[in-house]
């Protein structure tokens, strides 16, 4: 199977070829052609299975090959959790419809919403927004989504988490009704499936992992430590390891800027992104590590579903998330695009019940690991 066999338009798939993708993942070559017939879907597909270029190529080409309503209307809506979801669909808009001519813009807080108020004036076919400044701008009258084609509503569970479902349901009933709705999430509680319910009309359903699953080119273990030793022990694997990249989990905004100045007197070059940075640091941070100018980048769980490396090689968990899920989204940072990766987790006494939760889901225990 390769794009070819999706009827996929020749702008897109010259488009696709300079980014070296020939072989759609499971979710793309399931998904493409629903979305392309016009119906609705529900997406259920774990982080770093190809999920945005699921949604993002049928897009371009359904918008490339119509007529808009009317001038400057918006005819697409992706609805997202965070700003590093947004600056990263928008990053992938801009590689998968460079040869179209269809703009789109990332509308997101904790910047000013002067020059993305510009480019909304200037006309936009695709708008990827986070909940909050949508709402903010909504009720500014800056945005009209009266003339809307298709909705995709991503991370859906994350919205759920974060605590955006009421401004969701809010942005929802300034929706046309007529319009194709795309779901994508990568757990499906009770609360999503009624959401889905209210929202889709006889929607396909995809879904291509067992939501509790890793990716199998991930290796997982666990050290067993005390919560007073772990910085020794992080010390001892970032410079015994000669890993090149690593990316830490902290539970806590307050944690995370703690292990940067640890990692500060060790030598060590990292960085924090968490909700208190701001969004000039946070992508700063980001493309700094990306670039292999910090060896390390610490984030708190805002940032679980938000991070796009290619080959990164290791995630560290130094302290244990309370969700289950969470775990599978903190590793599945690595091991993507079929490049492995390695996944270490640090256990404190107080975090046993946690572990317990995590081997629960994923459905074995994870190979303790020594030094």
């Amino acid at each position: 199977m390769t794009f070819e066999n999706l009827n996929i338009s020749a702008p897109i798939l010259k488009a696709l070829g300079q980014q070296n993708y020939t072989t759609p993942t499971p979710i793309q070559e399931q998904g493409i052609p629903v979305i392309l017939s016009g119906k609705d879907l529900i997406g259920c597909a774990q982080t770093g299975t190809g999920k945005t270029a699921a949604f993002a190529i049928p897009i371009l080409q359904q918008l490339a090959g119509r007529p808009a309503k009317k001038p400057k209307a918006i005819r697409s809506l992706i609805l997202t959790p965070t700003r590093e979801l947004a600056i990263q669909i928008s990053d992938n808009f801009t590689a998968y419809g460079q040869y179209l001519s269809l703009k789109h813009t990332a509308i997101y807080g904790g910047v000013s919403q002067f020059h993305q108020v510009k480019a909304l004036r200037n006309g936009i076919d695709i708008l990827i927004a986070t909940p909050g400044r949508l709402m903010d701008l909504l009720q500014q009258q800056y945005i009209d989504l009266s003339t809307l084609e298709i909705f995709v509503l991503d991370e859906a569970d994350r919205m759920l988490d974060m605590g955006f479902v009421h401004d969701v349901k809010k942005i929802i009933t300034k929706l046309p009704v007529q319009r194709q709705t795309l779901l994508f999430s990568a757990t499906m509680p009770a609360a999503i499936q009624q959401l889905a319910d209210s929202l889709l009309k006889k929607p396909e359903h995809v879904s291509v992992a067992p939501v509790s699953s890793a990716a199998e080119t991930v290796s997982q273990s666990v050290y067993f430590v005390d919560k007073k030793d772990k910085e020794k022990l992080l010390s001892r694997i970032l410079n015994n390891t000669g890993i090149a990249r690593s990316l830490i989990f902290t539970r806590t905004k307050h944690g995370a800027d703690q292990l940067v100045k640890l990692l500060a007197k060790e030598g060590i070059f990292a960085a924090a992104i968490h909700g208190n940075k701001s969004q000039n640091a946070r992508q700063k941070a980001l493309q700094g590590f990306k670039v292999n100018q910090l060896r390390v980048l610490v984030a708190t769980d805002i940032a679980a579903r938000g991070i796009d490396i290619d080959e990164l090689p290791h995630v560290i968990n130094y302290d244990l998330p309370e969700v289950a899920e969470t775990y599978v989204h903190r590793i599945g940072r690595t091991g993507r695009g079929g490049n492995t990766g390695t996944a270490v987790s640090f256990c404190g006494t107080t975090e046993k019940a946690d572990l317990r939760s995590i081997e629960k889901l994923i459905g074995f225990k994870l190979p303790v690991a020594t030094l």
